[in-house]
Parts: C-alpha cells; structure tokens; sequence
C-alpha cells in the first residue's frame, strides 16, 4: 500500500486489485474495548473449531505478553512473535502456524513480516483507536490484508471512538470488496481461500518431489549436508539464488531471508567438497 511520499512522487500510480481467485477483501467490524478479550476468546473458538487460525496484533510488548499469557492458561495453543526472535525462529513459527502447531499468533507490529498465511481467517487488532504508526490509516489496511488469503476471513477493530484512520481504512477496504464482488459476478467466479503447499525449502528444491512431506520443526538452520556433486551444489545454488531474487522483487522478504540463509550455508558445503 503505498504511503503519501510514494503517492506524490508516482505521478499516476496504477491500481492493481482484482484477483484471478476472486477473493473479496475482509470485512471489518468494529467492536468496543470493554469486554473485548472475552470476546476475542469467543472468536477464537470459533475460528480454531473450524481448522482456521488467527493473528491477534497489539501496540506494547507488554500487552502482548500478557495476553499471550492469559490465552495460555485458558488453554489456547498460542504462541507470541516478537522482535528479539531472528529470521530463521521467525520462518519456523510461521510454517508451524500455517502447519497448524498452534492456532493463535500475538505480535505488535505483524504488518511488516511479510506474511503470506492463507489459513488466517481472523485478525483481530486491539487499541484501534490509537492513532499513530501502528494504526495508521496505511498500516490498518497492510494489516487488514492479512485476511483476505482466505475465503472466510474476516477483521475485527476493538475501539471506543471510530478515527480518521480508522475510517478512511474501512472505507478503502470497501471499495476494493466492491470492486472485487462486482467481477466476481460479471465473470461468474466463486471465491475460492489460496491452497498453498507448506514446504521446505531444500525438500522442494533439491532431490525431492515437490509433494515430499514437511520435515520436523528444527531449532536452527540445516544441520545436515545436502550432498551431491560440486556441479549439483551449483545448479541448486543458481536455483535458489534465482528464487531468492523473484522473492524478493515480491516483496515476500522473510522467504528470501530464509533462502539467502540456505544458500550460505551450501556455498560452505561447496567449498568443503571442492
């Protein structure tokens, strides 16, 4: 979503909304704060009976913790991401969301992971109504999208008063549902949620069928050598090199992070057996 800068430096930007999958952007309620955890846990409920997941974005470290901690004591498999946790236990708690190892995510500013979980059929952002970088009219709508993955998903705002960013970011989310449902119906298309394999990297790249089961969560990076020829660690560097560049340009930077990560460490194995 582009910011003011980006908007007056543009010229004339060019709208980019319809998706070939026919998924509508969330709809967004609105609800207050008294009372908004029991709530949020109802929701919970809801979303984990029926196989979906959940994103729960606060504006303290504090409230985070302490949230998470209350969503763990009332038995919800929840986990916390926060900033003190490198790229790679980043990449790992998210491939054990979406792997289902735990329904619930709490984290302060989600937006800016990248992330890309079609199983996501909730987000819930708590102080709304507090303006500022986080709830920023940009940041809601960044945040907001973090839904539209999944033909379910659905955004809900706990706030006492409705703020300009507030305002302004359902109103934009509006327009792109209306844009969106109008083709739907023009071009007859059913929304269907995004079915994306949940992979390694190396299993999907390197001497294994893309259908090859999702390996045990790991504590660190690839212990194990991949092996092969010097001209096979080659060609799988060229590959990932590849992939790492077109994820980038994607702008899906903790997959490139992880790929980047990979190919470090097979260009040491390269030099081991070379």
């Amino acid at each position: 979503t582009p910011g003011p800068f980006e908007l007056r430096m543009s010229g004339q930007p060019v709208e980019q909304l319809v998706r070939p999958t026919g998924l509508i952007d969330p709809k967004v309620e609105i609800r207050p704060t008294r009372g908004q955890i029991d709530h949020l846990m109802e929701e919970i409920k809801q979303r984990t009976d029926a196989g979906g997941r959940i994103l729960v974005t606060t504006l303290t470290k504090k409230m985070a913790e302490d949230l998470t901690d209350y969503l763990l004591e009332s038995g919800v498999r929840v986990r916390y991401l926060h900033s003190d946790i490198n790229t790679v236990e980043r990449i790992e708690i998210l491939r054990d969301l979406r792997l289902g190892e735990f329904d619930v995510l709490v984290g302060i500013n989600l937006l800016r992971e990248g992330l890309d979980l079609p199983e996501v059929s909730l987000v819930a952002i708590l102080d709304a109504d507090k303006e500022g970088y986080l709830r920023s009219q940009t940041s809601l709508i960044q945040t907001i999208g973090r839904a539209a993955r999944n033909v379910d998903g659905e955004v809900i705002l706990y706030a006492d008063e409705v703020t300009q960013s507030m305002r302004k970011a359902i109103s934009e989310t509006e327009r792109r549902r209306k844009i969106q449902l109008e083709y739907n119906e023009e071009h007859g298309i059913d929304p269907v949620s995004i079915r994306k394999a949940v992979s390694d990297i190396l299993i999907s790249g390197f001497g294994r069928g893309r259908d090859a089961t999702v390996p045990d969560k790991s504590k660190s990076r690839r212990r194990e050598p991949v092996g092969g020829s010097p001209d096979e660690l080659k060609r799988l560097i060229l590959q990932l090199e590849e992939e790492m560049h077109q994820a980038a340009t994607d702008l899906r930077f903790e997959y490139a992070a992880r790929i980047r990560d990979e190919v470090h460490d097979l260009r040491r194995e390269l030099r081991d057996v070379g």
